[in-house]
């Protein structure tokens, strides 16, 4: 049985980056990009006025100005301006030949088809986008590394990206073992009990972006878990085993992994709730024996499966843990840490009810994991913690 913070260490040493993939930008949301992406072109390819207003040269700004005509974003033909004249122009226009300056339509005089410039303030070059301005051809737009934001996929869209290549998101299986587990929606029987991890587990994986997601049912059979786990590894870059995991009669995770070739890196964790955790690597795919009580899952799922995912897509491998200032007194055994459900707000963390590994209505509501280090046994009100926000 390992600590929580070696437990970390062995998952982020085994955990690989997948191959990074050629995506369309318009597929590419939320993804991290494997390598730098260069400007193709100077953007904007053309001077460009950035308001609706008048083209002008700023030597006639003293002198009144005869309108010769106007250019409209989209336009494809040049207009040219003499000395004397002025052009209407709209956001997003050329600039016309002869033209330096932009002065907005509030600050002109207009009468009939003449303008007279109003503005004492107006400088050469104003409201006047260069060639280039947003990014030069050849020009570093995104370094590799960095997650493409909405934000993002605009501005490359903007100068002219319509692919990208990126780590892709991991395609994650999800088998569920136990034949006590019942569908929502059905009747129980004598000794069954409804299954809610695939509900839990798919849920949270979607938070992180990932939609590639197969849910498996094995029966408490080693041949026939071996056979789905066996599948499971062909066709996902990720397995997740809920329920099993244990050394009773009928968990038979442990035998299964090893007929299927999976390398036990580490078994059982000092952490409650989540004791039992397996964490295992067949060449490049990463196996997690989870169990089966809900809140272990829910409490491995964010402390061990969440950074584990991020490194497979190319993301910083973080947790959003913050100091939080404990607002109840609290006892535990020495030698194991404990996750408790709680309740972060205005920098403190309450410990919510109902603690126990089976029990999901205290996480229901809870918005954090307060984490009670592994030797330390009592803590009071005060002290400050660890928070994993969630």
């Amino acid at each position: 049985m390992i600590s929580v913070e070696e437990a970390k260490k062995l998952i982020n040493e085994h955990t690989p980056h997948l191959k990074p993939i050629v995506k369309a930008l318009s597929q590419a949301s939320n993804h991290v990009l494997a390598e730098d992406v260069y400007g193709a072109y100077d953007i904007p390819a053309f001077r460009q006025s950035s308001m609706d207003g008048y083209a002008i040269s700023f030597e006639s700004t003293k002198i009144e100005l005869d309108l010769v005509g106007e250019m409209a974003a989209g336009t494809e033909k040049m207009l040219s301006l003499k000395p004397g004249e002025a052009i209407r122009i709209f956001t997003g226009a050329p600039l016309p030949e002869g033209a330096d300056t932009v002065i907005m339509q509030e600050k002109v005089i207009k009468t009939g088809n003449k303008i007279q410039v109003n503005d004492e303030k107006l400088t050469s070059g104003a409201n006047v986008r260069p060639v280039g301005a947003e990014i030069k051809a050849g020009e570093l737009a995104i370094e590799k590394g960095n997650v493409l934001s909405p934000a993002a996929l605009a501005f490359l869209a903007g100068i002219g990206i319509y692919e990208v290549t990126v780590f892709p998101m991991p395609k994650i299986s999800i088998i569920l073992t136990g034949n006590e587990l019942q569908k929502p929606g059905r009747p129980l029987k004598f000794g069954q009990v409804y299954e809610s991890n695939s509900y839990s587990l798919s849920a949270a994986l979607k938070n992180e972006g990932i939609t590639d997601i197969e849910i498996l049912n094995a029966e408490d059979s080693l041949e026939k878990l071996t056979d789905v786990f066996e599948k499971a590894l062909q066709a996902s870059d990720v397995v997740l085993l809920t329920g099993g995991v244990s050394v009773g009669d009928y968990d038979f995770v442990l035998q299964a992994s090893v007929a299927c070739g999976v390398e036990q890196l580490f078994h059982k964790v000092k952490q409650k709730p989540g004791k039992p955790l397996f964490f295992g690597r067949q060449a490049q795919k990463i196996v997690f024996g989870l169990p089966g009580n809900p809140s272990s899952v829910l409490n491995c799922y964010y402390n061990y499966l969440v950074p584990a995912i991020k490194k497979l897509s190319g993301k910083a491998v973080h947790l959003k843990e913050i100091k939080a200032v404990l607002t109840h007194d609290y006892k535990k055994p020495g030698g194991l840490t404990h996750f408790l459900k709680g309740n972060y707000r205005d920098g403190k963390a309450t410990p919510l009810a109902a603690q126990e590994s089976y029990r999901l209505s205290s996480f229901a509501i809870a918005n954090c994991l307060i984490e009670l280090r592994e030797a330390q046994e009592s803590f009071n009100a005060g002290d400050v913690v660890t928070v994993i926000l969630i």
